[in-house]
């Protein structure tokens, strides 16, 4: 059983090793959800996720035959890298087991830090079960990155450290993958002032946990699919429904697009690179899933998000937030046609940033041609303005 003691004691075993990262209110943030709200940006640490601090607590307690035999993980990217550095650190042997799908950011961050990585399995439970089977038959030491006392204890030292600076903060909000990170911050919360409200937050495309804590019981998913790949995991661990039930409050849940909204946001207003399970907290708070608090605090857990998933996530977000305008125009195939159609777009002030022309598709009537084209708009009234530029030219359109 985890407690206090043994997370004070962590925090001394990781002095020195991790960045003690900043804690700050969000003013923006803040301001669109009419409450304090701190952020602790984990993103910034050594590997860009808390993961190291319960990896590297665990490590470091292992004996000196279990250190010369080598220690065997799985991740879905931000443990593996926790890992890697702290054996990196004492000079041992590290295998990382990690899905087929994991971003090659994560992938390149753990062999840089000269850690083997073995990619098994589509999804993070599958890599699990294949590490386990690894770490048996090698005698090697498995580095659990949730269910494990010394790495939840890790965890637990994120709870500290926002005590340390904002003692009145009545509610944390924290992104629950497996549970680890949750569960270390809520005994640690819990022992300090146990009227803190710890909520959990989980995606809508992996939502076992809050399933399990609503009906009390372990119910894993039949498969995960989500946008935060740090909080994908399937199956509930019965030791980490345990003490979610013992000591969180609720669990709440977000949509990837919720979370993406997130992602663009912090990106924009806070200046700050986040992955999906990292803004999984932000985007509790942001459509309103949160009640009954004043001042809050979350961490934002991780910040290695991969750059195609970053690019897709600013496409649609400037879309979305009508700052960029996708058309199809359908317009004479003839000389002039397009110049007078960018003509209009000219009188319109919208500058064009993508255009293609199509003449060969067997939807189009012969002399006709399609012509794709993105906008760069400033808004839903300026879209309006050229819609109905459009439409009283005679062309035919459609928005996507």
């Amino acid at each position: 059983m985890v407690t206090l003691k043994e997370i004070k004691e962590a925090t001394k075993r990781l002095e020195g090793i991790i960045h003690k990262t900043p804690l700050a209110l969000a003013p923006n943030l803040s301001r669109v959800c009419d409450k304090d709200i701190y952020i602790k940006k984990e993103n910034l640490q050594h590997t860009g996720s808390f993961k190291l601090r319960g990896a590297f607590n665990k490590i470091s307690l292992l004996n000196q035959e279990q250190k010369k035999q080598g220690v065997v993980a799985s991740s879905a990217g931000n443990h593996a890298q926790g890992v890697a550095f702290a054996a990196k650190h004492f000079g041992i042997e590290a295998t990382i087991f990690m899905p087929e799908t994991t971003p090659l950011t994560k992938v390149s961050g753990v062999m840089a830090l000269g850690a083997k990585v073995v990619l098994k399995g589509s999804k993070y439970d599958e890599a699990y079960a294949y590490a386990l089977e690894f770490a048996k038959e090698e005698n090697k030491v498995f580095v659990h990155p949730y269910a494990d006392d010394e790495v939840i204890a890790g965890q637990g030292t994120i709870a500290l450290e926002i005590l340390e600076e904002i003692p009145d903060v009545d509610t944390f909000v924290v992104p629950i993958g497996g549970g680890g990170l949750i569960s270390g911050m809520a005994i640690a919360a819990k022992a300090i002032n146990p009227n803190i409200r710890v909520i959990g937050v989980v995606a809508s495309g992996a939502k076992a946990m809050k399933d399990s804590f609503e009906a009390k019981t372990a119910i894993d998913s039949i498969d995960v699919k989500t946008i935060a790949d740090g909080i994908a995991v399937r199956d509930v661990s019965p030791k980490m429904l345990d003490l979610i039930l013992e000591y969180v409050d609720e669990i709440v849940e977000v949509e990837d697009k919720e979370i993406a909204n997130a992602i663009l946001f912090l990106l924009e207003k806070q200046k700050l690179v986040v992955e999906g399970a990292g803004a999984a907290g932000v985007a509790a708070v942001m459509h309103n899933k949160i009640k009954t608090c004043s001042k809050i605090a979350i961490p934002l857990s991780g910040g290695n998000i991969d750059v195609t998933m970053l690019s897709l996530i600013i496409e649609k977000g400037l879309v979305k937030s009508s700052r960029k305008m996708n058309l199809v125009v359908t317009l004479v195939d003839k000389p002039g046609s397009l110049t007078k159609l960018t003509d209009i777009f000219t009188l319109c002030s919208a500058n064009i940033v993508y255009i293609d022309y199509d003449r060969n598709s067997v939807q189009l009537d012969f002399g006709d041609a399609n012509i794709t084209i993105s906008l760069e708009t400033k808004g839903e009234a300026h879209q309006e303005e050229i819609r109905a530029m459009l439409t009283s030219n005679g062309y035919r359109f459609k928005q996507f």
